[in-house]
């Protein structure tokens, strides 16, 4: 699984995501920006261009630069991956939060109402899917697997993501594609109160 790019087909909406925290906001917001900028510039170079080879040699450069600013955002994500993490681990080890990340779950029959992500899981699973950075992942294997334990915090927002797999890599793109989702779940309810709720979602990506 590659990415390709259309010369001039890229979209960008400069927008705030209800999911994303502040971290990883602050790295996509940055890179649409920067692929927004890219593609004016190569489109100018591109329209100027009369000779239909010279046009495909730009139209190439521009593929090329589009890689190379997805490995650079993957490694500004990466990094944000660790504030977040070190940050999770620290406001649990507060006094003030007694409460374990990943505890008991309350039964499902207590619930008056289940967390639940808009458009339902197999449309999470499709942005999980269209958010992953596929180029970190070397391996042989045709089909990878991982399994994401999250937890659904009261206000909806996604926290305490561990993904539980063989390839560390694979692992690690799959818990930055979740806290990219770009809408937050309706958190889980008791009698009316909002709940902290703790997710397992399989995930499996074929590779050929």
């Amino acid at each position: 699984m590659k990415k390709f790019y259309s010369l001039f087909a890229i979209f960008i909406c400069f927008f705030s995501f209800a999911q994303q925290n502040e971290e990883f906001k602050v790295v996509k917001n940055y890179y649409d920006y920067q692929r927004f900028m890219l593609n004016n510039e190569f489109k100018k170079r591109f329209d100027k261009e009369a000779n239909t080879a010279k046009k495909i040699a730009v139209q190439n450069d521009f593929q090329e630069f589009m890689v190379k600013l997805d490995s650079i955002q993957n490694n500004a994500l990466v990094n944000a991956l660790v504030r977040v993490k070190i940050r999770e681990d620290l406001n649990r080890l507060n006094i003030n939060n007694q409460q374990p990340i990943l505890g008991v779950n309350p039964h499902k029959s207590d619930l008056s109402k289940n967390a639940d992500y808009p458009g339902g899981f197999n449309l999470m699973r499709q942005q999980i899917m269209d958010l992953f950075y596929t180029n970190a992942i070397l391996s042989e294997k045709k089909i990878m697997k991982t399994e994401l334990l999250f937890v659904v915090e009261k206000d909806g927002s996604i926290t305490s993501v561990q993904a539980e797999g063989d390839n560390f890599a694979f692992n690690r793109q799959a818990e930055i594609a979740l806290y990219l989702l770009p809408e937050k779940f309706s958190p889980a309810f008791i009698d009316g109160t909002p709940i902290r709720y703790r997710f397992r979602l399989p995930l499996s990506m074929n590779f050929e």
